[in-house]
C-alpha cells in the first residue's frame, strides 16, 4: 500500500497530471491513481480530464494564470493624506473621515486607519499602537 500525502499543492497534482499524459495514461487512469495517493478530496475526474485537453493542447505551466482583479484604491499618496488629517484633529470618527474623502468606503478607511497607519482607539481619541512612556505620560 501507498503512502498517502495530504493537502497537496494544485500545482503538484498538475504536474503529476502533466507527467502521466507525458506517459500516454489515460485520463481516467491519472485520477485513480491520484485518488490512490492523495485521497479523496482530489480534484475530480472532469477537472483531471480539462487539464489533460489543456496539456494535448500545447499547455506547459501548471500554475494559476494571473487575474486581474478590482484594483486597490489604497496607495502611499492616499495614506498620507488620511494620516495628515488624522493629526489635524485626533478625536476623528470614520464617518468624518469618510465626508474628506467619500471617493474611499469606510470599510477601507478603517482598514487605512488600523492596518497601514497602526492607530487605535483610546478613550475617543486615535493614538498609534506603539505608545512610548513620553506619548503615556501625556
Amino acid at each position: 500500500m501507498f503512502k498517502t500525502i495530504a493537502d497537496p499543492a494544485d500545482c503538484e497534482m498538475r504536474s503529476v497530471i502533466r507527467f502521466l499524459n507525458a506517459k500516454k495514461v489515460k485520463p481516467a487512469e491519472i485520477h485513480r491513481q491520484l485518488v490512490e495517493i492523495y485521497g479523496e478530496n482530489v480534484m475530480t475526474d472532469g477537472m483531471v480530464r480539462k487539464w489533460v485537453r489543456q496539456f494535448n493542447d500545447g499547455r506547459t505551466n501548471v500554475h494559476d494564470e494571473a487575474r486581474s482583479g478590482r484594483p486597490s484604491v489604497v496607495n502611499d499618496g492616499l495614506v498620507a493624506k488620511v494620516n495628515e488629517k488624522i493629526c489635524e484633529n485626533r478625536r476623528f470618527t470614520i464617518r468624518m473621515l469618510f465626508d474628506e474623502f467619500p471617493q474611499i468606503s469606510k470599510t477601507v478607511l478603517h482598514e487605512i486607519v488600523t492596518h497601514r497607519l497602526n492607530y487605535r482607539k483610546l478613550c475617543s481619541r486615535w493614538v498609534p499602537k506603539m505608545l512610548t512612556d513620553v506619548h503615556k505620560t501625556k
